[in-house]
């Protein structure tokens, strides 16, 4: 589906509140108290009826602004990963182009999420190192601290860091294998790389052996992170790299039109992973997809859909870029999508 109209319409809005009905802070990665409609009364619900009788509702926990709860087919999941399991949904926006020249940070959480639409168990194991690492953080800010509750917290830092940093690794590999196999062409191949002295342990040794290293350089670490308030070590710490596999180029190097192209070909590589794993597409959500790509290329994005047979939501303020895409149009007035005919 396309949905147009000008700057302020709700186009952005609609694609997050589909976002919201998968695991983590939804496309903008907004905190859930800023969801709420201004003025209004201080709550927020997304609730979802598929085709195939499935049924997904999430909303505001009242009194804790920061959290929500899900609803899958009307009851409670005992996990959110109950819910990625049932639904996933794949999106690209404008401020996913600023990928290759933003922090490592912005690469990371990228990379988790494409890790997690695949592997829901991935969020808890960066959640779970991030929380030991907190308290560890805190522990070592008040001396004299216990020595023995810091070893055990960095044997908890050194476990699921490594658990995180090796499901980051197979997602690359597998997202390398999809998309040198021609699976997003024409767009750019990509090569994707870790960059992370986790992995390149594992690369020549046991994970339980990576795990003892990393204890070992935590508790000699500790004097330092003291200082820096915050830890040395960790998947935190980990960078993505990103190239064009046929000129060897950084993408960080490439043009803008270049760059989005490359995420494009990623995102439309992801997705078919997806697809090819759990027999489901997942919904694309691309909010202006065309900005930054010529003809040529919009026309290659409309043909990629249309071929892969993946359902996608697309946004734009012109509809007649989107002539030549086989999707039903809409015009978007204050947040109401209105029927038009097709292009």
């Amino acid at each position: 589906m396309v949905f147009a109209g000008p700057n302020g319409a709700g186009k952005t809005n609609l694609l997050e509140a589909v976002s919201l009905l998968v695991p983590g802070r939804g496309l903008r990665g907004a905190r859930f108290a800023e969801l709420a409609r201004r003025g209004g009364a201080g709550g927020w619900a997304v609730a979802a009826r598929f085709n195939n009788g499935l049924e997904i509702g999430t909303g505001a926990v009242e009194g804790a602004p920061e959290r929500r709860e899900f609803r899958l087919n009307g009851v409670k999941p005992r996990t959110q990963g109950e819910v990625a399991e049932q639904f996933a949904a794949v999106w690209l926006t404008p401020q996913m182009d600023r990928l290759f020249t933003d922090t490592a940070s912005g690469r990371r959480k990228f990379l988790d999420r494409l890790v997690v639409a695949l592997e829901p168990h991935h969020a808890r194991e960066i959640a779970a190192f991030e929380s030991a690492a907190a308290q560890r953080n805190k522990l070592l800010a008040e001396p004299p601290y216990d020595s023995a509750w810091a070893t055990a917290l960095e044997d908890s830092m050194a476990r699921h860091a490594v658990a995180a940093t090796a499901a980051r690794a197979a997602l690359i590999a597998r997202l390398n294998a999809t998309i040198q196999s021609g699976a997003a062409d024409p767009f750019p191949r990509v090569g994707l790389g870790l960059i992370c002295p986790i992995w390149q342990r594992l690369e020549q040794a046991p994970a339980l052996d990576v795990e003892d290293w990393l204890r070992g350089a935590l508790a000699a670490s500790r004097q330092a992170d003291t200082v820096a308030k915050s830890s040395g070590h960790g998947p935190q710490k980990a960078d993505l790299l990103i190239t064009d596999a046929a000129a060897g180029r950084p993408a960080a190097l490439s043009s803008t039109g270049q760059q989005k192209a490359m995420l494009i070909g990623i995102v439309l590589g992801h997705a078919m992973m997806i697809t090819a794993a759990r027999g489901q597409a997942p919904l694309l959500l691309l909010d202006e997809p065309l900005v930054h790509l010529d003809a040529p290329r919009r026309q290659a994005l409309f043909t990629a859909l249309d071929k892969a047979d993946l359902p996608a939501w697309l946004t734009g303020t012109d509809i007649e870029t989107f002539s030549g895409l086989a999707a039903a149009p809409y015009h978007l007035r204050d947040g109401t999508p209105e029927p038009l005919p097709h292009f």
